[in-house]
């Protein structure tokens, strides 16, 4: 595909979320009817997607429309691109720009556009003079970090690992057991080192926080609310315990038990109902559900359906 008719598909997989269809769903429909597509193409126009959700409020400022065409419209522009080149009308680019389009006038940028009204009192309460820092934070994407499984390689040898595939990363110097992977990323999933368990994609504050719990080395350890079950997957790592896992939303955990089978540690799910039968627990912890605001650079579009 050329980068114009990628913007095209970037176009209309909006156009779909914007019709009601969660993001990774119109990007699925989307890809099974471009079956000539390649690998490079579906990356390319997801990531056009999502840097459209990101920053949708801006985009569709600059873009003149909340639309499919508006959003990557504006895209380009806060991009530095001149739309006109791109939207030719020639083979599978975007339609050429109407008079109406190429006679807008953007406004300057305002990153307060790029969260939903309503939470921009909420968000100033809590971050203070810190908020343009997290407001423009939210508009670039979010870092690749992984976790090392200890019990599999050390840190530089996992780092090695990667490096024989491709991917380049950068030892944390908070976290003993983190690396940001800066370049390579897309091809995590095909390396040798996640195959065999050496690394787990984890966010660095996660593991910030399960390092600094002083877990039992025997026992029982609930983690209440676990979510995907990276944190269970974490704690595993640092201790002897059994350890169970529990989500209000079981599916959330539905590929837990290959990963952890992978990362040759066990982790027993548990029901709502089932949590009884396993107490008392020596520790339970409880990262408690909120409005989800710590995933918004990896998905944008739960701060747009909060």
């Amino acid at each position: 595909m050329q980068p114009a008719a990628r913007l095209s598909a970037a176009i209309e997989v909006l156009e779909a979320w914007q019709a009601g269809l969660p993001v990774e769903k119109a990007l699925s429909r989307w890809a099974r009817g471009a079956r000539y597509a390649g690998s490079k193409d579906r990356a390319a126009v997801r990531d056009h997607v999502y840097d459209g959700l990101r920053q949708k409020g801006a985009c569709a400022a600059a873009g003149g429309a909340e639309s499919g065409r508006g959003l990557i419209l504006g895209l380009l522009r806060l991009q530095g691109v001149e739309p006109a080149d791109v939207f030719t009308g020639e083979g599978h680019a975007p339609d050429v720009l109407s008079a109406e389009e190429l006679a807008f006038s953007a406004p300057p940028l305002d990153p307060n556009l790029n969260v939903p009204s309503w939470l921009l009192p909420l968000l100033a309460a809590r971050a203070g003079g810190s908020l343009p820092d997290l407001l423009r934070s939210f508009t670039t994407r979010a870092p690749l970090w992984l976790r090392v499984n200890l019990q599999r390689a050390t840190r530089e040898d996992a780092a090695r690992a990667l490096a024989e595939d491709g991917l380049i990363t950068r030892a944390s110097s908070e976290v003993a057991t983190a690396l940001e992977v800066t370049e390579g990323g897309r091809r995590l999933h095909l390396s040798t080192a996640y195959e065999a368990g050496l690394v787990e994609p984890q966010d660095l504050s996660v593991q910030w926080a399960v390092q600094r719990i002083k877990w039992p080395k025997a026992g029982r350890i609930l983690d209440y609310c676990a979510g995907g079950g990276g944190k269970a997957l974490a704690i595993a790592d640092q201790t002897r315990a059994a350890i169970f896992a529990h989500d209000a939303f079981p599916r959330r955990m539905s590929d837990l038990t290959p990963r952890a089978a992978r990362a040759g540690v066990q982790i027993t799910q548990l029901s709502t109902e089932d949590l009884h039968t396993r107490a008392p627990y020596d520790l339970v912890l409880c990262d408690v559900p909120c409005s989800g605001s710590g995933t918004w650079r990896r998905d944008p579009e739960a701060k747009w359906r909060l």
